[in-house]
């Protein structure tokens, strides 16, 4: 029974940066991506990040070149920098992580960006 747990959320003063770590529950295996999601109430969930097995990393618009997605392999963690938070950045954030056709989910870190 695979869960995912993230931690690393928290409240900043915008302009600020948090990292956002997550990890299996259990590592027997290895995943073919993992990545990070968020949500705010009333909008669908959207991907933030995502790092496969092999290949680049997968931004979405909004964060492109302010947060950054690092996979441990050995660890079987993934993290995500986030620099020069911003007010619309506020969310849940939701580790995901796929092995073939099976996906796994934390239950999610709140990311509160305020003054």
């Amino acid at each position: 029974q695979v869960h995912l747990v993230e931690s690393g959320g928290g409240l900043v003063q915008p302009g600020g940066s948090l990292r956002l770590s997550c990890t299996p529950s259990d590592s027997v295996f290895s995943f073919n991506g993992m990545g990070w999601y968020r949500q705010v109430p009333g909008k669908q969930r959207e991907l933030v990040a995502e790092k496969p097995a092999t290949g680049s990393s997968r931004y979405a618009d909004s964060v492109t070149g302010r947060f950054t997605i690092i996979r441990d392999d050995f660890q079987n963690t993934v993290y995500l920098q986030m620099n020069s938070l911003q007010p619309e950045d506020t969310a849940v954030y939701y580790c995901n992580a796929y092995r073939h056709e099976n996906h796994y989910w934390g239950q999610g870190t709140q990311v509160t960006v305020s003054s």
